[in-house]
């Protein structure tokens, strides 16, 4: 009964411990940054942006909004020629919000084979013009470090763009545990990669 209550006990402590650690220190800060990698904001002639979440068949999920407005603020910057965005079910309505919000329908094309990122860069290469030039990769913050390797891998060198999606997130208090699990599901997601020899 007493070994029972012990691990019951220190059960709880760890339990409480990170619940202070998640909710109440910026610990989580260094892992996003791990995750992100350098912080600039590259340009090029092709900006390759991949989906995340689509709530329905023609909603953009919260990433997937999010990565739509880092790439229509890029495109407005200047000096890209083109848009690729990639993943199925977001690349779609992804596409249309960019469109609508002012980026020429022509120079933005739609890559919705791929489900993974894996997939992503796989696919996202034959979508690439035939000289396409200095390509950027926009996704987020802590997806930036799986996705730059799987992209690399499959043989596109890409200039890394992310941009701040679980940093945002850290800000407030209510949505710092689902930022948290986004960054253990994505440290789980780099392991099985890196077993595969995807990364």
């Amino acid at each position: 009964m007493r070994t029972l209550y012990r691990a019951a006990r220190n059960l709880l402590a760890t339990i409480g411990l990170l619940f202070a650690l998640v909710t109440f220190t910026p610990v989580l800060r260094p892992w996003i940054g791990w995750l992100a990698g350098e912080w600039t904001d590259p340009k090029g002639q092709t900006l390759i942006v991949l989906g995340a979440e689509s709530l329905g068949s023609v909603i953009v999920g919260p990433s997937s909004y999010l990565r739509s407005v880092y790439a229509i603020n890029a495109w407005r910057e200047g000096g890209f020629r083109s848009i690729i965005v990639s993943g199925t079910p977001a690349s779609g309505p992804m596409r249309d919000f960019i469109v609508t919000n002012g980026v020429p329908a022509s120079a933005v094309k739609v890559e919705q084979e791929s489900t993974s990122t894996r997939t992503n860069a796989v696919f996202a290469s034959r979508a690439m013009p035939s000289e396409p030039g200095d390509v950027v990769l926009l996704t987020s913050d802590f997806h930036m470090f799986r996705a730059y390797r799987a992209f690399r891998k499959a043989g596109l060198n890409v200039r890394p763009r992310p941009i701040p999606d679980a940093g945002k997130r850290m800000s407030r208090f209510d949505l710092r545990w689902g930022v948290f699990l986004d960054l253990v599901v994505e440290t789980a997601k780099i392991v099985g990669y890196r077993l595969r020899g995807w990364i």
